[in-house]
This record gives structure tokens, sequence and C-alpha cells, in this order.
């Protein structure tokens, strides 16, 4: 079985503020372990459901990472090509690669998936969540998630 993981955070846990817009905005670290036999690559998708836009925010796509891949490393660089493989999509913020979470208000939750697929996926680097989605159908082998929690710390005047 499919497991995902970040050394940053814990399952149900706080994001830590250097990976939010009030942070420095990188990426966490991500590793998984379980993929099942027959996959091609992997495909991994930052979803937050709570953000009051329709469909929520994506924050993150990434897909076309080699089946041989076992991690993502922190601060992965805002370019298509990611460092030891796979291909950044477009995050809701039009923008390539990852964008923090940074919630207008109240505590937001994010969901990390990362998915096992059967084929190749052949997605133009700038994909969107929509594109990945729908070239996705069918090629699940297995799925897994990681979901942390961030809420914005208020600024107070000294």
């Amino acid at each position: 079985m499919l497991q995902l993981t970040s050394p940053a955070f814990q399952a149900g846990g706080n994001i830590p503020t250097r990976f939010t817009c009030q942070g420095s905005d990188i990426s966490p670290a991500l590793a998984w372990q379980g993929a099942p036999s027959g996959r091609r690559i992997f495909a991994l998708m930052v979803h937050d459901p709570d953000a009051p836009r329709t469909g929520g925010f994506t924050h993150w796509v990434v897909y076309d990472i080699p089946a041989t891949t076992s991690h993502i490393a922190e601060n992965a660089t805002p370019k298509a090509d990611l460092p030891g493989g796979g291909t950044q999509g477009q995050n809701d913020s039009g923008k390539i690669g990852y964008a923090g979470p940074c919630p207008p208000s109240g505590t937001h939750r994010y969901f990390f998936r990362l998915y096992a697929l059967d084929a190749e996926l052949k997605l133009d680097s700038g994909a969107t969540q929509e594109a990945l989605e729908k070239a996705m159908q069918g090629h699940i082998l297995d799925q897994a998630e990681i979901i942390g929690k961030y809420k914005k710390s208020s600024e107070r005047a000294a």
C-alpha cells in the first residue's frame, strides 16, 4: 500500500511557517514507500478545499515523476523540470511550481496527494490540475495522501 510522508510535518499536523506565504514559501520534502508494481510514473497534487473559491485552490501540480523515485527534496525550484525527474505544472496562482499555504482567514487543510500511474501522461509542461486529473483517468494504480493544516499568524504592532 502506497504511503506518503513528510519530514516537515506530521499527518494532520500544522505545516511550518517556512513552507507558507508568511515564511520562505518553499516546498516541503515528501517521501513515499509501498509503490505498486507496474507503476510507470507518479503524479502529485497539493490542494486546499477550504479556499474561498469554487473548487478550492491548487497549490502544486507535479507529474511524470519517474517510477524509481521515492521522494521530492525540499525547496523544489519553480521551473517546469523538477530536479531528479518530473514536470511541475501550473498552480492556481498561474505560476509553475509550488505556492505555499496562504489562507485569507481561519485554518485551512492542505491535501498532499500522490498517485502511482500505469502510463506516462505526455502532458505539456505547465499543465493544470484539471488537465492532470483528466489525463490520469483510468491509469491510477494506487494513491496516498497526507494532510497538513495552516492558519496565518496574526501580525501585531510593537
